[in-house]
């Protein structure tokens, strides 16, 4: 018991000396932050005036549009290929459009076929539907009339533009797809 009371005593007679050296001496310390503030002058550089915005008139408004649909249409009809595309086109215009012709022809698999009163039939599925086509049917985006069913694949017809941007009749085949779920 004796060492620890002599313990504390000790404790506060350090702690307490230590507190008295901070309370004095402090004078010197605040002159001199006093006097350094009185030399440190700040130097700013003033700032320049904005200068005066003054817009410019737009005058490309009147000029001629370069991509004007009645523009851009006058020309593409006035040219051949135009003509050969209306031509090829006209027919499929003007009749009503089949289930098929909503998909492009990567989405379509061949998964079978099987003749029905004399005719071979393919069966189609997109997306997980299954339909029967026969010649004259179409489908794909790009006016796809069927010719020919097989028993292993599908041929049609479409009406594409080459890189000359004339239309021109290309023949596509859907092949019998062996392993689809």
């Amino acid at each position: 018991m004796m060492r620890c009371g002599w313990f504390q005593l000790v404790s506060w007679s350090l702690l307490l000396s230590v507190l008295a050296g901070c309370t004095g001496g402090t004078d010197d310390l605040g002159n001199w932050t006093a006097d350094e503030r009185r030399k440190a002058v700040p130097h700013v550089t003033p700032v320049s005036e904005p200068k005066q915005y003054v817009p410019l008139p737009y005058t490309e408004g009147k000029a001629v549009d370069p991509f004007n649909v009645d523009r851009l249409t006058k020309v593409w009809d006035a040219s051949p290929a135009a003509k050969q595309c209306a031509a090829l086109l006209a027919v499929e215009f003007n009749r009503r459009k089949e289930p098929l012709e909503a998909f492009p022809l990567d989405v379509m698999s061949m998964v079978g076929s099987l003749q029905r009163n004399g005719q071979r039939v393919a069966l189609l599925k997109v997306d997980k539907l299954l339909y029967q086509v026969r010649p004259a049917n179409y489908l794909g985006q790009n006016y796809g009339r069927i010719t020919q069913v097989s028993e292993n694949e599908v041929t049609l017809r479409e009406i594409v533009q080459d890189a000359a941007g004339e239309c021109i009749e290309r023949m596509t085949t859907l092949q019998l797809q062996e392993n689809t779920k």
